[in-house]
């Protein structure tokens, strides 16, 4: 795990001391993506330099140092993540006479690539990776990123200059860039709580899609492509679903899960796991500890906060699966003295809020390991969020009874918007008030052109639209909420459960952990993203993935097998903290500070009025957390990166 980042100047004018001196300021941005050594590449011929910060993971020997040059001296490497299969794939080159100087992955790409090709080698890895190969031979360029989008990649075209680097603070650092917030890209943090890709915050800037693959041609030439993507991937494992019983499934889906976490397991530091006991990290540490020779480590975290601590859960499941296992509690108050530090960890507006315990047990594992498995990818593949059902209801509604119920639904829409029921409305208790207003408004969404996507997009935004506060909204709305996915998804649950591991997945939840433990120097894998997990879960028929309203039902059969059931089944808490007390509380000084109506004017991005009454609303008791931490982290984001 470590940091990538370089440029391309197509004017090829710059000295090479320039060149060194620019990407290793680029590179020393991010001295927490790899404290254990930098390094800088130039071939001012080509006008391209490349930097590098270490983690180091595989070969902690100088064979393993970056820039990596092949054996021949013909191409270069910049390489963040780890190719799993590196040891499958070494044999095919040492046949061709590859005298390798360590054990790296990273050596292996390189060589692979020089031999086969670059878009051939990204094919045949199977790993985590954000990467740029230079080939000195066409002076070509290229750049890719991991299927799932487990690592981050941007670039930014400058007229002749292209940079690219794992973070947007990387940038900063180069004299041509000029730090200016897109509206596209603004647009959609505020309606998602994240920037989803190919937006960035920037102007100028995209962030590479999972799977994505960029050449950039001598001349600046940017093309940017797809080598993978889930959907693809997801349509033609449907073709081809699983034959066999529930208990062959079970057993099939088992062994794919025991490939990947194995898979997972290479490494030259020590390694764990996070275990908050549930059923996606339970899962992952039960499958680690029974192809470990030893104690696997495993890591939680707790809050004296009800309905906040699943410490108990995680301390229960390693004690029956015979773990290492490390706890620490944290007070509500060492949460809220880690909010000013979000804006210089998240360097992009991000706000989602369980990034503060993804943090803090990211911190805590680093001391005791620099590798940590989590179990991330579950909910999307094996269809585990509640909200699933809640939109198979919406259509089932619909297309029930000629549309009767969606009838009534748009009725009861219209009616409630209505001046003369206003006072009627004003006596219904909030909560009911709430309930209706979502059943209402996602029947009457779904039934318009698209409604499905228009209704879910509804219920996984931030709760209020660009336009509502927005001085100047200007939002592009994505195929994958026009229809884009109807035809190889028909299925309520199953488009989804697709456009969440298009969005939610890669923008937020990786995002997340990815910002979070580099933060603190600390590699983190998700085995359940193995693409060759995800391409057996789509084989899965629904019923093996969502049954009698729950999910996840074939993955849980194969934890059941190693913990009882008794142990992890429970509701599902998420990773949240209580945000909306801490407004009204602890963190009301700080939020005023950056919402006043005052600096919403003199910053011009917001509507100081929308804002200042969705902030007096919750301080009277009503729920506006969510669209408010959004408001607060850009405000705040803002303020720390002087925009």
């Amino acid at each position: 795990m470590c940091g990538i980042t370089g440029f391309l100047d197509t004017r090829r004018e710059a000295g090479i001391q320039w060149l060194e001196a620019t990407a290793r300021a680029m590179a020393s941005a991010m001295p927490h993506r790899g404290p254990d050594d930098d390094g800088v590449w130039c071939d001012p011929q080509a006008g391209i330099a490349l930097g590098f910060r270490r983690l180091a993971i595989i070969d902690l020997s100088p064979a393993g140092h970056q820039p990596m040059v092949s054996h021949s001296g013909q191409s270069a490497l910049v390489y963040n993540g780890e190719i799993y299969n590196a040891e499958e794939i070494r044999p095919t080159l040492t046949d061709r006479g590859v005298r390798f100087r360590g054990h790296s992955d990273s050596e292996v790409f390189l060589e692979y690539a020089e031999a086969f090709g670059f878009e051939a080698a990204v094919r045949k890895t199977v790993g985590m990776f954000a990467m740029c190969w230079h080939d000195r031979r066409d002076r070509s360029t290229w750049l890719a990123r991991d299927r799932m989008g487990e690592k981050p990649l941007y670039v930014a075209r400058l007229g002749q200059t292209i940079l690219f680097a794992s973070e947007l603070r990387c940038f900063r650092q180069h004299p041509e860039f000029r730090a200016e917030i897109d509206p596209e890209g603004l647009s959609a943090y505020v309606r998602f709580g994240y920037v989803p890709h190919p937006h960035s915050i920037y102007r100028n800037v995209q962030m590479v899609p999972p799977g994505g693959l960029v050449r950039i041609s001598p001349d600046g030439e940017v093309k940017i492509g797809r080598y993978w993507t889930p959907e693809a991937t997801a349509a033609a494992a449907k073709q081809t679903p699983f034959q066999g019983s529930e208990s062959d499934a079970v057993d099939a889906l088992e062994a794919v899960l025991r490939q990947a976490v194995r898979s997972c397991m290479v490494s030259d530091v020590p390694l764990g796991a996070f275990l908050s006991g549930g059923i996606d990290s339970s899962t992952v540490v039960a499958l680690m500890q029974a192809q470990s020779s030893r104690p696997v480590k495993t890591f939680s975290i707790g809050f004296h906060v009800e309905g906040f601590d699943e410490a108990p859960h995680a301390r229960a499941v390693a004690r029956h699966l015979g773990t290492e296992h490390e706890e620490l509690y944290f007070s509500a108050q060492d949460m809220i003295d880690l909010v000013p530090r979000l804006p210089e960890i998240w360097d992009e507006p991000f706000a989602d809020s369980s990034q503060l315990p993804t943090y803090m047990v990211s911190a805590m594992a680093r001391r005791h390991v620099t590798v940590a498995l989590s179990g991330d990818g579950g909910d999307e593949l094996f269809a585990g969020y509640s909200r699933y059902d809640q939109i198979a209801r919406v259509a089932a509604a619909v297309n029930a009874s000629g549309g009767l119920a969606a009838h009534l639904g748009g009725f009861v829409h219209r009616l409630m918007r209505m001046p003369a029921f206003a006072p009627m409305r004003a006596m219904m208790p909030p909560v009911f008030r709430a309930r209706v207003d979502r059943w209402s408004g996602r029947v009457a969404e779904m039934r318009a052109e698209n409604g499905l996507e228009t209704a879910y997009r509804r219920t996984v935004a931030q709760g209020v639209a660009p336009q509502d506060i927005l001085l100047a909204p200007s939002e592009r709305v994505a195929d994958i909420w026009q229809g884009a996915l109807a035809t190889n998804f028909p299925g309520a649950i199953e488009r989804a459960q697709m456009i969440d591991t298009l969005t939610y997945l890669p923008d937020d939840i990786l995002v997340k952990v990815d910002r979070a433990s580099m933060a603190v120097s600390l590699e983190a894998r998700a085995p359940l993203l193995d693409h060759r997990v995800v391409d057996f879960a789509w084989r899965l028929p629904e019923n093996l993935k969502r049954r009698d309203g729950e999910g996840k039902w074939a993955l849980k059969q194969v934890l059941y097998r190693h913990v009882p059931r008794a142990l992890v089944e429970r509701p599902k808490m998420g990773f949240g903290v209580p945000i909306d007390v801490w407004l009204r509380g602890p963190l009301r000084d700080w939020a005023e500070d950056l919402i006043s109506e005052r600096t919403l004017k003199a910053d011009g991005l917001f509507r100081a009025d929308a804002v200042r009454t969705l902030w007096n609303r919750h301080l009277a008791g009503e729920q506006w957390q969510y669209p408010l931490w959004t408001v607060l982290m850009l405000q705040a984001w803002r303020r720390r990166w002087g925009h």
